[in-house]
C-alpha cells in the first residue's frame, strides 16, 4: 500500500460533499492507498463501491459527554490504523479532526470545507482559531476560498482551493434511463422536464424556483407546451415547500420525489437541470448534470459559474424573474444550440474536473510537506 489514509467526516447522508468523499476513497483505494473512513454520527445514505474500504460509525451524541467519547473512541481507531493522512471534510469533521490531534498521532492533517459559507460567526472563530492544528486548509472553488478569507476564518495563505472530481463513466447519458424515469412520471417525450436535486433547506432557496416555476407554467400555457418540474430530496422544509406548490397552483406542474439514489438515471430523464440556491461551494450536481447531457439553468453561488463557465446559463440568486427567464430559454433554445451548449459543458467537466486528475492533485498535497 502507497498510504495510509483516514477520512474524517460528519456522516455520509445524501449530500454531494458526502458522496465526493466516497468517490474520493474508491479511487485513491484503486491506486494502491489504504483507507478507512470515520463518520461521527453514523448516518449512511452512500458508501464507497470498494467493500474493502472500512467504514466507523462513532455514533456520536451532540452532547459535551457524546464529543470526549466519540473523540477517544477515534483516537484508539487511529493509533491501531496509524495513519500517513487525516483528511477531514465540513465543519463538524474539521473541528473534530483538529481537536483530536492535540492527542493523537497525525503526521499531515489536511482539512477541507465544501461551501462559501460553514455557519454563522461563531464557526468562522472556530476556524481561525484551530488553523494552527491544521497543516493545509482547502475548499472547492477560488469563490469559496475568497469568502472564508473574508470572513477572517483563514489568513490568504492558509486556504487552496482544489475542485471536485467527477466520474464520467457514471455519469453519462442513457436513452433507457430516460424512457424509464419520465414512464415513471407518467409524462411523454413532449413534456419538457426540469430536475433539481438537493436538501430540502433554506441554502438550496427553492420557494426562489417554486416562483420561478410559476413564471414558466404561465409562458408554457401560452405557447401550448406541456412542463413539469421533478425535485430530489428530503429535509425539514418537505412539508413547507408543498404547501407553497399548492399556493401557487402547481400541483399539477411540480412533484416531490423525495430520496432517489440513482441520481444520474434522473438526470437522463430531464431536459434540464436547475440549481436556486443562495450560496454553495461548488456543487456537484451542476457538473454531474453536464456530465449526463442535461442542459443546466444555475444561480450564481459559490463556485457554480467556475463548474458552469459557458455551458449552461447562470443567473443572479434570489432572483426568481430571471431564474425563469433562464429556464423559458432552456425550453424553448433550438436544438442544435442547445448541443452546443451541453458539448461545451461536458468537455469542461472532463478536462478540468475529472474524478482521477483531481486524485493527482490530493495525492500531491498528502505527499507535500
Amino acid at each position: 500500500m502507497k498510504n495510509k489514509i483516514c477520512f474524517i467526516t460528519t456522516d455520509l447522508g445524501m449530500g454531494g460533499a458526502e458522496r465526493q468523499i466516497c468517490d474520493l476513497a474508491d479511487e485513491l483505494y484503486n491506486l494502491g492507498n489504504k483507507i478507512m473512513i470515520i463518520s461521527l454520527t453514523g448516518k449512511l445514505d452512500v458508501k464507497p463501491k470498494n467493500s474493502d474500504i472500512e467504514i466507523i460509525e462513532l455514533g456520536m451524541k451532540k452532547t459535551l459527554l457524546g464529543l470526549i467519547k466519540a473523540l477517544y473512541s477515534a483516537h484508539h481507531i487511529l493509533k491501531k490504523f496509524d495513519p500517513s493522512v487525516v483528511h477531514s471534510h465540513m465543519i463538524h469533521g474539521n473541528m473534530f479532526a483538529r481537536l483530536l490531534r492535540t492527542f493523537t498521532k497525525m503526521p499531515r492533517l489536511v482539512c477541507t470545507a465544501h461551501n462559501t459559507n460553514e455557519g454563522g460567526k461563531g464557526r468562522v472563530l472556530a476556524y481561525k482559531y484551530t488553523n494552527f492544528l491544521a497543516d493545509i486548509n482547502t475548499n472547492v472553488s477560488d469563490e469559496a476560498v475568497e469568502a472564508f478569507v473574508k470572513s477572517g476564518a483563514v489568513k490568504e495563505n492558509q486556504m487552496i482551493a482544489v475542485g471536485n472530481g467527477f466520474d464520467d463513466k457514471k455519469f453519462t447519458f442513457s436513452q433507457q434511463a430516460r424512457i424509464l424515469k419520465r414512464q415513471a412520471l407518467n409524462i411523454d417525450d413532449d413534456t419538457f422536464l426540469y430536475l433539481a436535486v438537493g436538501r430540502l433547506e433554506e441554502q438550496k432557496d427553492y420557494p426562489n424556483m417554486l416562483n420561478a416555476m410559476s413564471i414558466v407554467v404561465n409562458n408554457a400555457i401560452a405557447q401550448g407546451k406541456k412542463v413539469k418540474l421533478a425535485i430530489i430530496g428530503q429535509s425539514y422544509l418537505e412539508q413547507e415547500l408543498k404547501q407553497l406548490t399548492k399556493t401557487l397552483g402547481l400541483d399539477d406542474f411540480v412533484v416531490f420525489l423525495g430520496l432517489q439514489r440513482d441520481v444520474e438515471c434522473w438526470l437522463s430523464g430531464a431536459d434540464c437541470f436547475v440549481l436556486s440556491s443562495e450560496y454553495e461551494g461548488f456543487c456537484l450536481v451542476t457538473a454531474e448534470a453536464l456530465l449526463t447531457q442535461c442542459l443546466v439553468v444555475a444561480t450564481d453561488c459559490g463556485g457554480v459559474k467556475e463548474g458552469v463557465g459557458d455551458g449552461g446559463f447562470v443567473v443572479p440568486p434570489q432572483n426568481s424573474k430571471a431564474l425563469a427567464e433562464a429556464m423559458i430559454t432552456a425550453l424553448t433554445i433550438p436544438k442544435e444550440e442547445k448541443d452546443k451548449l451541453i458539448k461545451k459543458g461536458r468537455d469542461r467537466i472532463i478536462n478540468h474536473y475529472s474524478i482521477s486528475a483531481i486524485t493527482k492533485t490530493w495525492l500531491k498535497i498528502y505527499q507535500s510537506k
